[in-house]
């Protein structure tokens, strides 16, 4: 207090209005910790602690209680000597230099009163503090002594990632001086006073880290953390505990529970720094490791969207699994030719980009009848189109749905004809059979069929009249019930001889205009 108050009377009388508020943070903080100790050694009270039936607990909270202003001395004077040191006032960081050793002496000589309290009673330094507890303190203060201009050096060299973090506590001293450390780290903070709301913040926010202290009303910050971690929503969110505690079972729970880290208040800004780094450089690894996830994701979907469009969905799941040679045989399958009739004069009529835009827009046409009606679309050659129905999965209907696209087809060039300076004409065929299906190539591979049944399908087309539907007997087998087909005679098929034809003209449940 002394110290304080002296510094405040020196910043006042140099003018240094920007350093007194937390000069009077400091005052008000020592101020509560005198009142406090007096309390604790107040008669009364000792005596209730000796018949308390839970002395451990008792223990803790002393801890706690005595911390919280100590914390709030040790941060804003660390924050007053950074400043006080970069502006080179040399006697403003002694004196504060003499504070922070007082503070520090304090707390060493609270953990040491509090220990020997428990009845485990180490031998002590003759300052009231435990060597075993002091030594270590000692030899940590001496490497971070040899740690600190290193981590400054880094700290100004390396880019800061600017990010959001949550501090939760229900002491506005810590939250307020765990906030001014990150805002000078480049960090966007957010406070909350206690569990609840800082769970309630939790769902509204993009938080990228949260500070949470352990002893609280209400929700403690282990329950917090405990629901935290158990919402798939947030349990990647990395979570720092801090708390004026530093039994073991404590810091071993949180760290079950899914906290990332742990410290000990009050904090050391260099650790504090090392820690809060540590943790946000790993939830942002694993931010660009979900994001390059989700990109590969993405890629592979539109990937195999692509391989969709070239071949069908079951050979591709065949191709994932490993196989690299498919044939198969297939028997009842509906094979469809289609071609415009004296395209090539038409096409030496049309510019470049006009006779694209036209087969473009018909055969995309062609192709959604294909997907609605699932028929397969095998392949188009210049202004021919053919799919098959029956594959590659085999089905009963196929001659039926084939039948159908061909009279869809039929109805798309009607409909785009009213658009058109010439007319379109366009021959059709269909014939049933056996079929071998397969993929041919492994670049710019195509899946495709063989055999008599796609020669002979051919053929039905190259025999047929413009804007006619020319099936085989085959496949009038399978249509004479719901279709309107007509006798066309009989076709010369280049190694069959002579074959019965027929033009499909409807269904059979059509109304005939």
């Amino acid at each position: 207090m002394g110290y304080a108050e002296m510094l405040m009377d020196d910043a006042v009388q140099a003018g240094r209005v920007q350093v007194t508020d937390d000069l009077q943070r400091i005052i008000d903080a020592s101020r509560n910790l005198h009142r406090l100790i007096l309390s604790l050694l107040d008669p009364a009270t000792i005596h209730r602690a000796d018949d308390s039936t839970d002395l451990a607990e008792f223990r803790r909270t002393l801890r706690h209680d005595l911390r919280t202003p100590i914390n709030a001395i040790k941060g804003y004077g660390e924050m007053l000597r950074e400043d006080a040191a970069d502006g080179g006032a040399d006697r403003l960081v002694a004196d504060l230099d003499k504070l922070l050793a007082e503070a520090t002496l304090l707390l060493d000589r609270i953990d040491g009163l509090v220990t020997f309290s428990g009845g485990d009673a180490p031998a002590s330094d003759g300052l009231g503090a435990a060597t075993e507890t002091a030594a270590p303190a000692k030899m940590v203060e001496s490497l971070l002594k040899a740690v600190r201009p290193i981590a400054a050096k880094e700290a100004d060299s390396a880019a800061v990632q600017p990010s959001r973090i949550l501090v939760v506590d229900d002491n506005a001293s810590n939250r307020d001086l765990l906030s001014r450390r990150l805002q000078r780290q480049g960090h966007t903070v957010l406070q909350a006073g206690d569990g609840s709301i800082a769970l309630a913040m939790i769902e509204k926010e993009a938080l990228d880290l949260v500070l949470l202290d352990l002893m609280m009303p209400g929700i403690s910050g282990y329950e917090a953390l405990a629901r935290l971690k158990s919402d798939p929503r947030f349990r990647e969110i990395p979570v720092i505990m801090i708390s004026a505690l530093r039994e073991l079972d404590s810091i071993v729970r949180c760290i079950e529970a899914g906290a990332d880290d742990y410290l000990a208040k009050p904090f050391d800004p260099t650790l504090l720094r090392a820690r809060v780094g540590s943790s946000l450089e790993k939830k942002h690894l694993r931010d660009r490791e979900r994001a390059m996830v989700e990109a590969l994701r993405l890629e592979k979907e539109r990937s195999e969207q692509l391989l969709l469009n070239i071949l069908p969905r079951g050979i591709v799941t065949r191709m994932n699994n490993g196989e690299t040679i498919i044939a198969d045989q297939r028997s009842d399958v509906t094979i469809l030719f289609a071609d415009l009739v004296d395209f090539t004069k038409l096409s030496s009529r049309l510019s470049a980009g006009d006779l694209v835009r036209l087969l473009n827009g018909l055969f995309s046409e062609f192709d959604q009848l294909a997907i609605g009606l699932g028929i397969e679309k095998i392949k188009t050659l210049g202004d021919s189109y053919m799919v098959a129905g029956g594959l590659p999965e085999p089905r009963a209907d196929h001659a039926h749905l084939v039948a159908d696209m061909a009279l869809a087809m039929m109805a798309t060039v009607e409909r785009m004809n009213g658009a058109l300076p010439i007319a379109l004409q366009m021959r059709i065929g269909i014939h049933s059979g056996d079929v071998v299906a397969g993929i041919i190539g492994t670049h710019k591979f195509v899946y495709d069929i063989w055999g008599d049944t796609v020669n002979i399908a051919s053929r039905m087309e190259s025999h047929s009249l413009p804007n006619h539907i020319q099936v085989s007997a085959a496949t009038h087998r399978h249509l004479h019930e719901r279709f309107r087909l007509e006798p066309h005679g009989s076709v010369d098929v280049k190694g069959k001889g002579p074959m019965d034809t027929y033009f499909l003209l409807g269904r059979a449940d059509e109304v005939i205009q």
